[in-house]
């Protein structure tokens, strides 16, 4: 399978954006989809966005829908995450990570084959 690289993240106060990208490499781009998935500390593990990357098709959690978007670039190979209107309970590490199964349950992080190394996204007052 092929590997995926992260960048972006940091700290901000409450009300604040900030951006994070996932270049994905080795894969057959149309047949694969991205998810980004936050783990904060002590919660479990939560889906918050995921792209169909074939199709440009996405879905929010409803913790973070209407204020995170989801997309990718023109030759599919970069997802982003556009964190807007953070809170503190948005804190934590955020995984890109990569489905390539047709068929996949969106809300389970362990149904995500592949994962990036996560970065780490601090809001505070």
């Amino acid at each position: 399978r092929g590997r995926l690289v992260q960048s972006g993240g940091g700290s901000v106060q409450p009300g604040g954006s900030l951006p994070l990208s996932c270049l994905a490499s080795g894969y057959t781009t149309d047949s694969r989809s991205m998810g980004w998935i936050r783990q904060a500390p002590g919660k479990e593990r939560e889906v918050v966005a995921a792209i169909f990357t074939a199709t440009g098709s996405y879905y929010y959690s409803k913790s973070v829908e209407g204020r995170f978007t989801v997309s990718q670039d023109n030759g599919k190979n970069m997802v982003f995450l556009q964190m807007n209107n953070l809170q503190p309970a948005d804190s934590g590490v955020y995984y890109c990570a990569a489905v390539v199964r047709e068929r996949w349950r969106v809300r389970a992080p362990l149904e995500y084959d592949d994962w990036g190394k996560g970065t780490q996204v601090t809001v505070s007052s």
